[in-house]
């Protein structure tokens, strides 16, 4: 017996569902003091053309919780699904927080390159472009850039259709968005955008 085809709205619920979870989590973490031990630039201060790689923004901080958050909550939401009889991805719980862990690995890290394109244009961190059409294109790499790193993480673990990366790309950068909010509000961002 065929097992049943893979709900894409399900596989995105899951994936979106995780990330907020985790998120929640990193926001928490990134609320408390004790997190502030974990403010280390990635690019370790280094520079090319006289400009930081990454800038002070993008520190090991922001790892340390939303990984085995989001891995956590992975496998407990996914199990949960599977057993409510949802079409997800037929994993056992290690390979479900696998795919937590490598999906929120690709989320930090697909935040990367856009940093370092605004640094070598020198946008300092936290900051909007000066130039409106700059705001604009920035505005929008800024939500899709982690959203398209998750999914490529997630596309390393399980087979990812079309369809579950259209769901998260129209559902995640909206979520983004609110935790952009919710880090200004909580003093961590300077900016809610």
């Amino acid at each position: 017996m065929q097992p049943a085809p893979l709900s894409p709205i399900a596989c995105a619920g899951l994936l979106v569902g995780s990330f907020v979870i985790g998120g929640a989590c990193q926001s928490a973490w990134f609320a408390h003091p004790l997190s502030k031990r974990f403010t280390r630039p990635l690019d370790g201060g280094h520079t090319l053309r006289g400009r930081r790689l990454f800038g002070d923004n993008k520190t090991t901080r922001g790892f340390v919780v939303i990984v085995p958050a989001t891995a956590l909550a992975m496998a407990g939401l996914g199990t949960l699904a599977q057993r409510l009889g949802l079409a997800v991805w037929p994993e056992a719980q290690p390979g479900l927080f696998l795919l937590g862990a490598v999906a929120a690995l690709g989320l930090m890290l697909g935040e990367l390159p856009n940093s370092f394109v605004k640094r070598q244009l020198d946008v300092e961190p936290g900051s909007p472009p000066k130039h409106p059409v700059g705001r604009v294109v920035a505005a929008v790499v800024d939500r899709l850039d982690s959203v398209v790193g998750a999914l490529v993480g997630a596309s390393l673990v399980v087979e990812l259709s079309w369809e579950t990366a259209l769901y998260c790309l129209l559902i995640g950068p909206p979520i983004h968005g609110l935790f952009s909010v919710l880090l200004w509000v909580l003093g961590v961002k300077k900016r809610a955008g």
